[in-house]
């Protein structure tokens, strides 16, 4: 279990954002925009082929390690902990000096590797919210806050492992705090400004 941590930790401080704006000769992404390195400031930095490699690549970091551990026969409470360091590695990673992106990518990615109905729930909250509010944080908040309803549901009542959902919740949480201020402010950019 140790060593799936570790690893899963690790696999998650990589910046796919980062790496690939500098690659397409971009503006580093911790700079730029939002100043966030996730997959929405990189949609606004260098458009819609990059954002969506960031996209897939953050979310594989949380599917991989949580599919491996699968594999090789760990439990959903143990597999949700294995998510929560990867995640942890995407929010505070070890290569950029602890200061990450907001982890919704990889959050998703892990649900999916998880239960892939959890993740296709999580999905389809997101575009519904996202098509009506045209707020990519007020869709990734709003899937974000029910996940742990659906996902105990969804995983045959498995307090544990809901627990651990949810306190990926709160960090997501903290980490959309200055967007959830200027939601409040009414400041909040709509998708694709």
């Amino acid at each position: 279990m140790l060593y799936f941590l570790i690893c899963s930790y690790l696999l998650g401080s990589i910046s796919s954002a980062i790496i690939m704006c500098k690659i397409c000769n971009l503006p580093d992404p911790r700079t730029t925009g939002s100043s966030n390195p996730g997959a929405t400031n990189v949609l606004r930095i260098g458009g819609k082929k990059v954002a969506a490699f960031v996209l897939i690549f953050d979310g594989l970091k949380g599917a991989i390690p949580v599919l491996l551990a699968h594999y090789f026969g760990l439990n959903l409470f143990d597999l949700t902990i294995i998510l929560l360091s990867a995640f942890l590695g995407h929010v505070f990673p070890i290569y950029y000096g602890f200061k990450g992106g907001k982890g919704v990518a990889t959050y998703l990615g892990g649900l999916i590797g998880l239960n892939f109905f959890v993740g296709l729930t999580f999905s389809i909250i997101w575009l519904i919210v996202a098509k009506i509010m045209k707020v990519s944080s007020i869709a990734a908040l709003t899937a974000t806050l029910l996940s742990p309803i659906y996902f105990y549901f969804i995983t045959n009542h498995d307090v544990r492992a809901t627990m651990v959902i949810f306190l990926i919740n709160l960090f997501i949480y903290f980490t959309h705090r200055e967007n959830i201020r200027r939601i409040m402010n009414g400041e909040e950019g709509v998708i694709g400004s």
